[in-house]
């Protein structure tokens, strides 16, 4: 069975409140219970965290990338600032996809640069909620399912 781990960095516990005319008003609890009934219809294994904590991040982007589970990854502020992060996925062999609410480029010139962009297969943004299920998506297919969503040629 195809598992997927998805990690929520930093202050993603306070989506639906936190800044919503940049983030939107749907909660982390919403996002995973979109993503949850996507994997159930895909018969895909999901795991769904979210940490503060980078230290606590990057181990789990280890047990991910151990295990050969999939990575869904939407690092928060660690993406523009952890080198660790960034060693732990590619380390650890994860298949990751990077994903963020928001279009971090039309946003403050620090957000431009990503350390985990270039150890991920792919990276979305801008989308809304909707980039969690882009991301799950494009995660399904190169672990070698297809997406209940789209059918792939």
């Amino acid at each position: 069975m195809i598992a997927i781990h998805v990690l929520n960095g930093p202050n993603l516990n306070l989506l639906g409140r936190r800044e919503p005319g940049i983030y939107g008003t749907a909660t982390l609890a919403d996002i995973e219970r979109r993503l949850g009934e996507r994997a159930a219809a895909a018969g895909v294994a999901l795991t769904a965290r979210q940490s503060n904590h980078e230290g606590e991040l990057v181990g789990w982007v280890q047990e991910a990338g151990l295990a050969g589970a999939g990575l869904l990854l939407n690092a928060g502020a660690y993406t523009h600032t952890s080198v660790a992060l960034r060693d732990a996925i590619a380390g650890a062999g994860a298949i990751a996809v990077e994903i963020h609410l928001s279009n971090v480029h039309a946003r403050e010139d620090f957000r431009h640069h990503s350390f985990l962009a270039p150890v991920c297969a792919g990276v979305i943004c801008g989308f809304g909620p909707m980039s969690y299920l882009l991301g799950f998506d494009a995660l399904l297919h190169l672990l070698g399912g297809r997406s209940p969503a789209t059918p792939l040629s």
